[in-house]
């Protein structure tokens, strides 16, 4: 078996094969790509290169590269740009994880009894009648407790995780 002299092949075959490539293809960029991948499925193949008709298989494997381009190509479609993904960015993602933590802390520093009242409320979804039962409050005195621990809350967030230590820090 003879020995292929690649830089040959490729001075000899490139320029024709990019030529056809460009007819094929209307573009240079991609006549490249077809080219420089002819050649690497030739190398890929030296074992089985025939010289005398090693022209007509460069030529048929740039035909395919192309075709097989003008298929996927064909799959591809084009994003609507209606249609924005609905998850939020990292950025939200992460002042959304910075004003939990704040939430969390701020919820810590409340009295055990009005954190329990309005984690209840929140995440139990319990009535304020099962809310005092739980607690051993009235359902008046649960009610008050849920809603100043949510005002209490709010503030914090306002002022960015600390919970107010007066009346007029609470009020917006």
């Amino acid at each position: 078996m003879a020995t292929i002299d690649f830089s040959g092949l490729f001075r000899t075959y490139a320029p024709d094969l990019h030529r056809f490539a460009l007819f094929l293809s209307g573009d240079p960029a991609l006549a490249e790509d077809l080219v420089s991948e002819t050649f690497i499925r030739l190398w890929n193949a030296r074992q089985r290169v025939d010289l005398s008709t090693v022209r007509g298989y460069l030529f048929t494997i740039t035909r395919n590269l192309y075709l097989h381009h003008r298929r996927r190509a064909a799959r591809a479609t084009d994003l609507d740009e209606r249609m924005a993904d609905a998850a939020p960015d990292p950025e939200r993602r992460a002042q959304t994880r910075s004003e939990l933590g704040s939430v969390h802390a701020a919820l810590q520093e409340l009295p055990e009894v009005d954190r329990a009242a309005v984690l209840l409320r929140a995440e139990g979804e319990m009535s304020y009648e099962e809310i005092a039962a739980a607690l051993g409050l009235s359902a008046v005195a649960a009610r008050v407790r849920v809603h100043r621990a949510r005002l209490k809350l709010a503030a914090a967030r306002r002022l960015g995780g600390a919970i107010p230590q007066t009346q007029k820090e609470i009020q917006p």
